[in-house]
């Protein structure tokens, strides 16, 4: 279940992204028009999609006139759009509507972009779960965190804070698994659960050892998870992570693991083609 759009996020995104693009105005548009003179235009879907970043498109419209209007908003993040149907439909004066066209679009096209590639990888995947990284725009986390979730993936931590993640140069530097889980333990509440990370079968056998939550299998050949995922046998959850590509869902969807982890959902996911047309 996805969460909302913290309300300050989207106001500094939007506050951010119109001072970028305006400053002090569009010397085009407000060479050609004057004020009161109402416009309206319609936002349509070039390709097919998942939704994302409805109410951020809206909050730049509404930022730059307290009067913009929306109707046929039949859709809702998370939703299917398919190439060629209406969005929805924009009022208000035609200079805002200009100033803001670019900057409204460049965030729906983005996140709606990574809810469309997102999908794609969860029902590639399936019955193995989806999760994303913290491999994301810096800055920028809640909002391509949220496109995830929209489409149908789940998140992982949101940052270093809320879960214990020991990974290969925790282990090094510590001097090995045990020797870490030991530490954290003492350190951090019992309901916090443990993930670590492991590159082989000793490091399985030690991970079990300790009672960890969830086991990370990290680059790992499909025989090697198959391995680990037999030996580990439900005692902790797994994770699937390292250079996972859309190819090589198709396999891992039958090794049993409970999750997979894919940077490139918020990395490299294409923004889609949405386009506004003046009416």
């Amino acid at each position: 279940m996805k969460n909302s759009l913290d309300e300050k996020a989207v106001d500094l995104l939007v506050v951010n992204a119109l001072e970028e693009d305006i400053k002090d105005g569009d010397i085009t548009t407000r060479n050609i028009f004057s004020e009161n003179k109402n416009a309206s235009a319609e936002v349509i879907a070039r390709e097919t999609m998942i939704l994302c970043g409805l109410d951020v498109f809206q909050a730049v419209f509404k930022k730059l006139d307290d009067n913009a209007k929306f109707s046929s908003g039949n859709f809702k993040d998370g939703d299917e759009v398919v190439a060629g149907e209406i969005i929805l439909n924009i009022e208000c004066d035609v200079i805002p509507l200009l100033e803001g066209e670019r900057s409204a679009l460049n965030i729906l096209q983005w996140l709606s972009g990574i809810a469309t590639l997102t999908h794609k990888y969860v029902k590639k995947a399936a019955p193995v779960k989806i999760l994303d990284t913290r491999k994301t725009t810096p800055g920028l986390r809640v909002f391509e965190k949220y496109a995830v979730a929209c489409g149908g993936a789940l998140n992982h931590r949101f940052g270093l804070y809320d879960q214990v993640l020991i990974k290969d140069n925790h282990i090094e530097a510590a001097g090995g698994i045990s020797n870490a889980v030991s530490a954290v333990r003492k350190n951090v509440p019992e309901d916090k659960k443990i993930e670590v990370e492991v590159q082989s079968i000793e490091e399985v056998n030690e991970a079990l050892e300790n009672n960890v939550d969830i086991i990370m299998l990290d680059n790992m050949t499909l025989d090697m998870m198959r391995q680990c995922i037999a030996l580990i046998n439900g005692k902790a959850k797994t994770e699937i992570s390292g250079g996972i590509t859309f190819e090589r869902l198709e396999e891992i969807s039958t090794t049993g693991a409970n999750f997979v982890s894919i940077g490139a959902l918020t990395h490299s996911a294409p923004a889609v083609d949405i386009s506004m047309n003046i009416k």
